[in-house]
C-alpha cells in the first residue's frame, strides 16, 4: 500500500482511534476529526494531527489531497436513540450528508464506513449474512441504514467507491486505546469494572433464552482486528461500487462465558446479580463475515474470547492507574 494521507472522523473514539494507529503504523499521514462530544483528546494517536470540529463543517477541511475518508463519527448508544431519536438523525444522518457533500466538491472519491448490524434488526437466521432483510428496531440502527442508503445513492451517481463494515461487539485494546466510554454500556468492561472493585456485580439480563447456557450470544470481534479489515477495504473499494461487509467471528459468546473468561483472566470473584429481560433482546447475534473474507481478504487473527478479555483488562488497568 502506497504511503497516502487519511481523514478519519472521530477518530478520538474507540475504534476510530484504534484504525487512526493502524493506518499510521503503516506509515499513512492521518487527520483525524472530532468534536469531543463522546471521544477524547487523548485517544488522538500521537502522530496524527487533529481539528476539533463538526462533520457539518467538513467543507472547511476536506481537499483533493486526502485519498479516502474512513468514517466513524456517530452517535451509538440503542437506550439513548429510542429515548432522543432527533438527536440521532441529525448529527448520524445530518452530519454525513454534508460530509458526502464536501467529498464529492473536494474531489475525495473513497469512503469506509463504520456500519453496524443493528441495521438487521432481529434476524431470520444465523449467521446473519448481509443478504438478510434490514429491519432496525431502535433509531440508531435506523440512522446507520439510512447513511448506507445514502452511500448506495452516491457511489451510483457519482462514482464513490465505499464500503461499508457492519459490526456488532467490538472489544478489547490496542496498546493505549482501548474503551472508555461515559456511561459504559458494554460487557466486557462492565464486568471489567466488577473485578477492579469499582461496581459490586454484573447484571445478567435473562437466564432462559434459547442457547446452551440460557443467557444472550453475541458476536464479539478483537478492536485490533477490525481496524486491519478497515485497512484491506481501502485497497477493496472500487469506483461506483458500495460493497458492505458483516465482520465477526461466526461463533458467537453467551453472557456468561464472558463473565467465566473475565474470572479466569483477572483472578478476580464476578458476582452475578439476575435481572429480567431486556426488550428487544434477541438470543443469537453471530455474524457471517464470508464477504469479508472473500472481498477483503481478512481474517481475523485474535478470535478467542480470552485473548479480547486479557486486552482490555490490560487497558482498563492502565486507565485506572491515570485516575
Amino acid at each position: 500500500m502506497k504511503h497516502l494521507k487519511y481523514l478519519v472522523t472521530g477518530g478520538a473514539g474507540y475504534v476510530g482511534s484504534v484504525v487512526a494507529q493502524h493506518l499510521l503504523e503503516a506509515g499513512h499521514e492521518v487527520t483525524v476529526l472530532d468534536n469531543l462530544s463522546t471521544g477524547f483528546r487523548e485517544g488522538v494517536p500521537a502522530g496524527a494531527a487533529f481539528i476539533e470540529g463538526d462533520l457539518r463543517d467538513a467543507a472547511k477541511w476536506i481537499d483533493h489531497t486526502y485519498s479516502a475518508v474512513l468514517h466513524f463519527a456517530a452517535f451509538s448508544q440503542v437506550g439513548e436513540s429510542v429515548a432522543r431519536p432527533e438527536k440521532y438523525w441529525d448529527n448520524n444522518v445530518g452530519g454525513t450528508m454534508a460530509l458526502l457533500a464536501a467529498m464529492r466538491d473536494s474531489g475525495v472519491s473513497t469512503l469506509v464506513f463504520s456500519s453496524t448490524a443493528a441495521t438487521y434488526g432481529e434476524p431470520e437466521q444465523i449467521p446473519i449474512p448481509e443478504s438478510a432483510p434490514t429491519r432496525p428496531t431502535n433509531p440508531y440502527g435506523a440512522t446507520k441504514l439510512a447513511v448506507d442508503h445514502m452511500i448506495t445513492g452516491e457511489a451510483t451517481a457519482h462514482g464513490l467507491a465505499a464500503v461499508s463494515l457492519r459490526y456488532f461487539n467490538v472489544a478489547g485494546a490496542y496498546g493505549s486505546h482501548g474503551e472508555r466510554h461515559d456511561p459504559e454500556s458494554h460487557l466486557i468492561p462492565l464486568v471489567l469494572q466488577v473485578a477492579q472493585g469499582r461496581r459490586p456485580s454484573v447484571s445478567v439480563y435473562g437466564d432462559d433464552y434459547p442457547t446452551p447456557d440460557g443467557t444472550c450470544v453475541r458476536d464479539y470481534i478483537h478492536v485490533a482486528d477490525l481496524a486491519e479489515a478497515h485497512l484491506l477495504a481501502l485497497t477493496a473499494a472500487r469506483p461506483g461500487e458500495h460493497l458492505i461487509c458483516n465482520l465477526g467471528n461466526g461463533a458467537g459468546f453467551s453472557v456468561r462465558e464472558v463473565i467465566e473468561t473475565v474470572r479466569q483472566v483477572t483472578g478476580h470473584p464476578i458476582p452475578e446479580t439476575a435481572a429480567p429481560r431486556r426488550g428487544g433482546d434477541p438470543a443469537v447475534l453471530v455474524a457471517s463475515a464470508a464477504t469479508a473474507r472473500e472481498r477483503l481478504g481478512w481474517h481475523p487473527s485474535r478470535p478467542g474470547l480470552a485473548d479480547i478479555v486479557t486486552d482490555a483488562w490490560r487497558f482498563a488497568q492502565q486507565i485506572a492507574g491515570e485516575r
